[in-house]
This record gives structure tokens, sequence and C-alpha cells, in this order.
């Protein structure tokens, strides 16, 4: 099954983490590939230390803010391939690729490759993808299309980030 987590709203990744969760105390084994984004945020603190989920980065350690350079690019082509290893090795039950939907729209990997990961997941096994802005494409493949809207946020009235919430 493929799942996607996406729009303008808190909480897409937060979603995925939490089924990385459930599936765990299932007993199911969990890969989480992490691209855009680099850094020891505190969930990739916490699911490193989780028996069962391995976790990797393919990002800087800061967000894209406008022009991705060339090291972004680099890193989501390396990620990708990892993460193609990872599907035909059938280890991992559950697959995310969290914030693959933002490396797709700065265009750091091509879309028919991420198409092409969709139809190769194995039968009986998840992936899902989140992160804003996902392709009509990737959410047609997808059997799960969860869109997280934004109502309000604190945000916009000048609350920045905080540890353990937002990072």
């Amino acid at each position: 099954m493929i799942q996607v987590y996406t729009g303008n709203g808190k909480g897409k990744t937060t979603a995925a983490i939490g089924l990385a969760l459930r599936a765990v105390g299932a007993g199911m084994n969990v890969y989480i590939a992490q691209f855009v984004k680099g850094g020891c945020y505190s969930e990739i603190r916490a699911l490193k230390k989780i028996r069962g989920i391995k976790v990797e980065q393919f990002g800087r350690n800061c967000f894209i803010k406008k022009v991705p350079e060339e090291e972004d690019c680099r890193l989501a082509a390396k990620g990708l391939e990892k993460v193609k290893k990872v599907i035909a090795q059938k280890k991992y039950r559950l697959v995310i690729l969290d914030e693959i939907n933002i490396a797709l729209k700065f265009k750091l990997i091509p879309l028919s490759v991420v198409l092409d990961l969709i139809r190769r997941m194995p039968r009986g096994s998840e992936l899902v993808l989140t992160g804003r802005y996902a392709h009509p494409r990737i959410m047609e493949s997808a059997d799960l299309v969860s869109e997280v809207k934004e109502r309000k946020h604190y945000y916009r009235n000048g609350l920045k980030a905080r540890k353990g919430i937002e990072f």
C-alpha cells in the first residue's frame, strides 16, 4: 500500500513517525529516509534508540530556502539510491520517505524514479511519502492520501520553533 501525507499544515512527519511506532509495536521492521533534512532533530535521536527502526538522513543541516545547491541534489540522489536498495532487499515492511515531496518540488530527484519505486514496492509492504506539494501523479499512485491543512498556526503570531515540539 502507498500512503501520502501532504498539505501545508503541521504534522506530516509526526504522523509518519506515529505509524512507524505502531508498525514496530506489531513486530515490523521500519526504514525511514529523511530527504532535504539533516541534523539531529529530537525525533531522530528518539528513533535511533528504537530496535526495529533504521533512520538515515539525506540532506544538509539547513533546509532549502530558495534555490537548491549542488550538494542538495547529490544528497537526495544518494538517498534515492539507498531507498532503491532497501526496497529491493524486502527487509522492511514499512518504508517512509520523509519530505520526498519537497525533494520532488525542488527537482532534486526525478519524478519518474519515485514513481518507479512506488511500482516496485513489494506486496504486503507499506510505502509512506511525506511533505508539502505532493505531485498529482504521486497522489494518483497512492492508495491513501491525507492532506494536513493549516487553519491556524502560532508561527503567525511570532512564536519560534520549539525543541521537542517542532524539532
